[in-house]
């Protein structure tokens, strides 16, 4: 049996790394793929910046992938590289992908907006709310793609916020998955069906290696989402959502899920064989919930004597662009009764017993102030 982690390890794309990647980030590495890979410019941002695509394959199974929608969502992308990157080996997978498969992958919809390391484009619209008006330079591209390529499939990646757990446990939401809607009353089409089959393949592998830290994303119909538009135009429609993995606030560890994610899901579309996964299975994977915090500290009372004992601080970590690098300056989120809440990091100030702890808090605790 294939170990599509081990893969990973042996072509990671180690020129980006962290969360901050732009079109200056990854054009080089796109400028040097091999002539196989054709490599396009589809249009341009609202400040003019170039969108690429890649497109390679020559099988009559057609796939479409884009990233950084939102411009502060960069996991994908790098996850994007790395699957290039096994694309140009020699192993038997590849070149079954190219013989069934025609991909075309726009790595950075958004280059504004990853340029500002912001969600919205520089127009301050939320591109994927914009999916029926189309009124951005980069909604009409996707669009325009969309139309001439003529996909079987889609994949639409994302990036989540560290708040989500995997249904009411305590273990992070590293990779979340939705099948979207494509009617208010959520009913199961054929297309959104097969969403569904292949998610349920891609979970089943991932669960060999992050055990009980797949979610599913909330199915709220909205037309006015990309995928719901493409689930509505009958084409199977995958979100991807990138997570938390303890510690790795740089997604570098989430990165090679998702592209576990990505392999597996394109392998069963060229095989076909998605019939062998069974749909229902989909409604059994945890919905996501919102319990973490990026630090927790119960009985937070010692660093403020006017609030009531047993008051804890649930502290969220705000990403920041600072000299072309994100960093992560905590604020306190929520203070109160947080029993029931999570955090990547806890502390109990109870008697104030571990001297080590109160160490770092009290730092935390500094550097808030700064930030306020």
């Amino acid at each position: 049996m294939v170990d599509f982690k081990t893969i990973h390890n042996g072509i990671k794309e180690k020129k980006v790394s962290g969360r901050y990647v732009t079109n200056d980030s990854i054009f080089p590495l796109l400028e040097n793929l091999p002539n196989q890979f054709k490599v396009d410019v589809i249009g341009k941002s609202v400040l003019e910046k170039n969108i690429k695509s890649v497109t390679f394959g020559s099988g009559s199974l057609k796939i479409f992938m884009w990233s950084q929608m939102h411009g502060n969502e960069s996991t994908t992308t790098k996850a994007v590289l790395d699957f290039l990157n096994f694309m140009k080996s020699d192993d038997d997978l590849v070149n079954e992908i190219l013989e069934k498969c025609t991909i075309k992958i726009i790595p950075i919809l958004n280059p504004d907006g990853a340029e500002a390391y912001t969600r919205i484009n520089a127009n301050e619209i939320d591109l994927n709310r914009d999916a029926q008006n189309r009124t951005q330079p980069e909604s009409k591209v996707l669009r325009n793609v969309y139309e001439n390529f003529k996909p079987d499939y889609c994949f639409n990646l994302h990036d989540q916020r560290t708040i989500f757990n995997v249904g009411k446990t305590n273990k992070p939401a590293t990779v979340s998955f939705l099948a979207p809607a494509h009617d208010e009353e959520r009913t199961i089409s054929e297309t959104r069906g097969e969403s569904m089959q292949l998610i349920v393949a891609m979970n089943l592998e991932l669960q060999q290696y992050i055990p009980g830290q797949v979610g599913r994303y909330d199915d709220g119909f909205n037309a006015n989402c990309v995928g719901d538009t493409f689930q509505m135009l009958k084409k199977p429609t995958i979100l991807f959502e990138s997570g938390h993995y303890v510690n790795d606030y740089e997604r570098e560890e989430t990165r090679c899920y998702i592209f576990c994610a990505l392999l597996k899901g394109v392998e069963v579309i060229s095989k076909q064989s998605s019939v062998n996964f069974i749909q229902d299975q989909y409604f059994e994977i945890p919905e996501n919930g919102k319990l973490f915090y990026d630090i927790l500290i119960n009985n937070a009372e010692i660093f403020d004597d006017s609030l009531e004992k047993g008051t804890s601080f649930g502290i969220l970590f705000k990403e920041t662009l600072v000299s072309k690098k994100i960093t992560f300056p905590p604020v306190i989120e929520n203070k109160g009764n947080l029993d029931g809440f999570y955090g990547h990091k806890t502390y109990n100030c109870l008697n104030g017993s571990d001297l080590k702890a109160l160490k770092e808090l009290n730092s935390v605790m500094e550097l808030i102030k700064k930030n306020e």
